[in-house]
């Protein structure tokens, strides 16, 4: 009689560039935003104070300077897609601990006076992810070194 053997398939699970890992993150981030800020529209307030030309619960008027603070906002995390690719490790990895932090005190800070839970959600997911993005600069692989001949 002829002997079976089951296996089971094995995948090997391969390793995935920290520059890679950076660059889905703050992809991650953006759609956060994104989301997070669409949505908003469907509350009347926000709504209501945007046709009124100001942000909700801030007292900002919606006016040029406004708009390009915030596009600048929106700007540096979508320039970090790419930047994460590109720049040398040493240098990328002092830039995404930097923008990182500096992102989770501002997203805190827009929590202040807000009653949504669907904002404290978004907010805490979006901190989470600046945090990993932190963490995963902070952890960066150090060189390979050559063994000697």
């Amino acid at each position: 009689m002829p002997v079976t053997t089951t296996s089971t398939r094995q995948y090997r699970d391969t390793k995935v560039d920290v520059k890679l890992v950076l660059c889905a993150l703050w992809i991650a981030i953006l759609f956060v935003f994104a989301y997070v800020d669409i949505f908003g529209f469907l509350r009347a307030d926000v709504l209501n104070a945007a046709l009124d030309g100001k942000v909700a619960t801030t007292g900002f008027a919606i006016n040029q300077v406004f708009l390009i603070f915030t596009l600048i906002y929106i700007l540096l995390p979508a320039l970090m897609v790419v930047l994460s690719l590109v720049l040398k490790p040493r240098v990328n990895r002092t830039v995404n601990i930097v923008v990182s932090v500096l992102y989770i005190i501002t997203i805190i800070g827009s929590t202040i006076g807000e009653t949504w839970f669907y904002y404290f959600l978004g907010s805490f997911i979006e901190v989470i992810l600046l945090v990993a993005i932190a963490l995963t600069a902070w952890k960066w692989p150090p060189p390979e070194i050559a063994p000697r001949r």
